[in-house]
């Protein structure tokens, strides 16, 4: 990287051979938005948060933004625990947890009723990142499920005993869920308290929503009243293009009070990260799209502490 030097017997100063161009803007930016972060203090509330990550709509970096959100929330000292729920595994392999087919699982809580704190690992990236990682056993759980009793309630029920025997619970449960809505996905949507929902800024960036809202509704009305959508995250944003610009504005523009502050921008590094085993905290730290998710890590917990000193105001 090029600096500014300042001459040593002069007023002077020595630009840096970028100048004022934009890949200069782009790195001091950058440089600003690191200090911030290194400068800013986070306060967690000492509750649980369980939340859902999910779109019905393939390809919008659920699981990347489940992954990422639950490494940055870590990288700022929160206890996070992630639960893949889907078949594929890819949180499991993004957080380096070993889960082939013999390693106890999120299939085994769920049809063989083993605790939770059983299949749970620890990530190598952090002591404060634990995960309960998934199996391709687990693409049959949808089938299995159909036959056992509480079939919607395994995952809740499950996770109300883990963490009821815990001695330190965790700061934030993040649960990955398959993109369609089957057995897997309602039990997830079951055992949380909060969805959070990645939109892609792209031109089918709203297809599909007004069905994921429609089924957490349900959710609420048959099975979870306490469920609703707490936060919506604009991932792979791209600032240079009019048509991100638009899709931001109408996502904000229906959904103020849920949409982050905090967009994740479109970054090679975001992508290369899960082929090393790694999430983008602990792959290249200082890449932009690192920092937006500790960004957005540091919102999401200083917009809960506000809502729980709001709520403290009015029960004074």
């Amino acid at each position: 990287m090029f600096h500014v030097k300042q001459a040593e017997d002069s007023d002077t100063t020595t630009l840096s051979p970028l100048g004022d161009s934009p890949i200069a803007r782009e790195l001091a930016d950058l440089t600003a938005r690191r200090k911030a972060l290194d400068e800013k203090t986070v306060t967690l509330t000492g509750r649980t948060r369980i939340i859902t990550i999910s779109n019905q709509k393939g390809g919008v970096g659920k699981t990347t933004t489940a992954v990422n959100i639950a490494a940055a929330l870590a990288s700022v000292g929160a206890r996070v625990l992630v639960i893949d729920m889907d078949p594929q595994g890819n949180a499991s392999t993004a957080l380096g947890i070993p889960h082939s087919a013999d390693v106890p699982s999120v299939y085994d809580v769920l049809i063989d009723e083993l605790p939770l704190a059983s299949i749970i690992q620890t990530s190598p990236e952090s002591e404060l990142l634990e995960c309960a990682p998934s199996t391709i056993h687990l693409a049959g759980a949808e089938i299995e499920l159909v036959s056992q009793v509480a079939r919607e309630h395994r995952l809740r029920t499950a996770l109300e005993v883990h963490l009821e025997s815990v001695a330190i619970k965790p700061d934030f449960v993040i649960i990955d869920c398959p993109p369609s809505l089957g057995l897997l996905t309602i039990n997830a949507f079951t055992a949380a308290h909060e969805v959070m929902i990645p939109i892609q800024t792209e031109y089918y960036a709203l297809e599909g929503l007004s069905q994921l809202l429609g089924n957490v509704g349900m959710i609420q009305k048959h099975l979870n009243p306490r469920l609703h959508v707490s936060t919506i995250i604009l991932t792979m944003y791209d600032g240079r293009t009019r048509l991100a610009q638009q899709v931001a504005e109408e996502v904000r523009t229906h959904f103020s009070a849920q949409v982050l502050e905090t967009v994740i921008p479109r970054s090679v590094r975001v992508s290369e990260a899960p082929s090393f085993g790694q999430t983008v905290i602990a792959y290249d730290g200082q890449s932009a799209g690192a920092i937006a998710y500790r960004e957005a890590a540091v919102e999401m917990i200083q917009r809960d502490a506000a809502k729980a000193d709001a709520v403290k105001e009015g029960d004074a």
